[in-house]
């Protein structure tokens, strides 16, 4: 199993890839709609309003939570 290198996501599956490439290493989260890689900025805006959203924290907790969680994927080391 593959695994999302900016958002950690399992990708187990062809369509989990961004545009259902496998060779991408990054899935369709995390892509733009020519098929590359968000930047930092644009991931830590999606992924903390995903967190706000699933864990009902407010916008600085679940941003801080969004960085931690970047820092520890190969992506944004």
């Amino acid at each position: 199993m593959k695994v999302c290198i900016s958002c950690g996501m399992p990708m187990n599956a062809k369509e989990d890839h961004a545009m259902g490439d496998e060779r991408k290493p990054f899935c369709k989260f995390c892509s733009k709609p020519d098929g590359t890689m968000q930047s930092y900025e644009e991931k830590l805006e999606n992924m903390t309003k995903f967190i706000q959203s699933k864990q009902g924290l407010d916008e600085a907790a679940a941003r801080e939570i969004a960085k931690k969680t970047m820092l520890s994927l190969p992506a944004w080391r």
